[in-house]
């Protein structure tokens, strides 16, 4: 995980240089937090997201890495990378394929893994207000994480493959032009479990190129694994920084 956590903090320092390089648009984002007392915590969270326009491409990446500790004890271990590419097939609609792989400690997974495509459309694409859909069918992978009983592995991890679909929302929404407000939902359903995500932000801008931005993150897992709760939740305050574009 501190190696993903250094990886994706060389990646938002090179954002500049990439993005008049290569062309790329998007941005970079810093979150952290301390306490101390009686409970000694810290927490760390990386994310990047891009998109390249080439023609009718658009090409996008995003990543994030949250990481946390109580007291010396890891209790946050978490990342994702994801890859799209959208083909633009007439005025609002559009295909597109997605890659996407994710890892968390302290779930019952070990890493999911989804490969897919279909279909998605622009409900709106105008100045402050946007709001597309897509889904499709897909191929999903979930590494189960092995039983330990006081210390011992009781039951093995098992290897989960099954067909998928993938549906997923997103909407932006701007109050004036130093705040907007995005939502994205995502569902990600097979036979096995289905995995649901919604993210609500509000983001400020503080310059020209630097943004304060607040986040609710809701994840819930349909049939979890024994010993492990069905949803999660994560608010977060974040250091955003945009460019290209």
């Amino acid at each position: 995980m501190r190696v993903c956590l250094v990886a994706l903090s060389s990646l938002v320092l090179a954002l500049p240089a990439t993005a008049q390089i290569a062309g790329w648009s998007g941005e970079g984002s810093f979150s952290a937090s301390t306490s101390s007392g009686n409970t000694e915590t810290t927490q760390l969270g990386l994310g990047v997201d891009m998109d390249y326009e080439r023609g009718r491409w658009t090409f996008g990446f995003t990543g994030s890495a949250d990481y946390g500790e109580t007291d010396g004890v890891e209790t946050q271990n978490k990342y994702l990378v994801s890859g799209t590419a959208d083909a633009q097939i007439r005025d609002r609609l559009f295909g597109f394929g997605q890659a996407q792989y994710e890892a968390n400690e302290f779930s019952g997974y070990e890493h999911r893994i989804f490969v897919g495509g279909g279909l998605g459309y622009d409900i709106f694409d105008a100045d402050g207000l946007s709001w597309s859909v897509r889904g499709g069918p897909g191929f999903k992978i979930d590494e189960m994480r092995p039983t330990v009983t006081d210390g011992v592995v009781t039951e093995p991890g098992e290897t989960v493959e099954s067909i998928s679909f993938l549906a997923s929302s997103d909407f932006s929404y701007a109050f004036n032009d130093n705040v907007d407000m995005t939502n994205t939902s995502s569902a990600i359903y097979s036979e096995e479990t289905t995995q649901l995500v919604n993210t609500i932000a509000v983001t400020a801008v503080l310059t020209d190129a630097l943004s304060a931005r607040m986040s609710f993150d809701v994840r819930h897992d349909t049939n979890p694994q024994e010993g492990f709760e069905a949803t999660d939740t994560t608010t977060k305050v974040s250091l955003v920084y945009r460019f290209g574009g």
